[in-house]
This record gives structure tokens, C-alpha cells and sequence, in this order.
């Protein structure tokens, strides 16, 4: 079975979007972006991506409320969706998971290897184990 390489990133900071964007063509990706979550969940009933990447904090539609559309709507729920902030959460990752329907946390700044890493066995792409990144690796990704 061919898994559908489909993935929507939304986030309103472009130094964070375009390189991830970048990244996950190389990779051979279809990405779609998105620079808030209105415009994300407009993009995710349009184009059905096999796993949403969007930040907590963005304008008109915050990440945890497309997160719950996602999960609530028939015909998206049970997508994945990773949540990338820069604050901490008063909500456990079991909670997010539950309540939101996010399978995983990421901490801003993140490591492009490490969200690629996450994407790809979330999409069973890899039967490699999530190693912590070195952090020379982690500064050369965005060189």
C-alpha cells in the first residue's frame, strides 16, 4: 500500500514555514501551508493531507482549535496533527491527545530532523527509532 506523502503545515511565522516547507519537498512531499488556522482548515478539507503540522499561536484560528475541527469533523477525524509551540502547556500530552486529537508535542525551536523524523514514522514511513538530535546537527539543518 502507497502511503500518500500529503502533508499541511500551518504556521504564521515564515522563517518557520518556509524551511520546513523546503525540507519536506526535497523529501518528496506534496506540501500545502498555511499562515493561519482558518486558512489551514479551509486547506485541510480541500486537500485531506495525510498529517497536519500547525503551531499553537496564530491568528483567526489557533492551532488547538483546528486541531479539535480536525478531530471533530467526519471526514477528518483521525488525521494526525503535531503541535509546534513557543509557550509551555497546562494540558498533559494525553490530554492534547484526547481532547485535540494531537499525537504529538514540539517545542519551538525545534529541529527540522527531529520533525521530519516524527512525521515520517507517524506516516510509517521509517522502522527508525526517534534519536535525540545532536545540536551541531541541529544548527547545520538551518545553515
Amino acid at each position: 500500500m502507497n502511503i500518500i506523502k500529503r502533508i499541511l503545515f500551518c504556521d504564521d511565522e515564515l522563517h518557520i514555514l518556509k524551511p520546513a516547507e523546503f525540507k519536506f519537498k526535497r523529501a518528496g512531499y506534496e506540501v500545502f501551508t498555511a499562515t493561519d488556522g482558518e486558512e489551514g482548515w479551509r486547506m485541510v478539507l480541500a486537500h485531506q493531507p495525510s498529517l497536519v503540522i500547525t503551531d499553537c499561536q496564530m491568528p483567526v484560528l489557533n492551532g488547538l482549535d483546528l486541531a479539535e475541527r480536525i478531530k471533530n469533523h467526519p471526514a477528518t477525524a483521525g488525521m494526525p496533527v503535531i503541535m509546534l509551540s513557543g509557550k509551555g502547556f497546562e494540558l498533559s500530552s494525553q490530554d492534547l491527545r484526547s481532547e485535540y486529537g494531537i499525537v504529538a508535542l514540539l517545542p519551538k525551536p525545534f529541529s527540522p530532523r527531529e520533525l521530519f523524523q516524527r512525521v515520517e514514522a507517524l506516516l510509517g514511513l521509517t522502522n527508525q527509532p526517534l534519536a535525540p538530535p545532536k545540536i551541531r546537527d541541529v544548527i547545520a539543518e538551518w545553515l
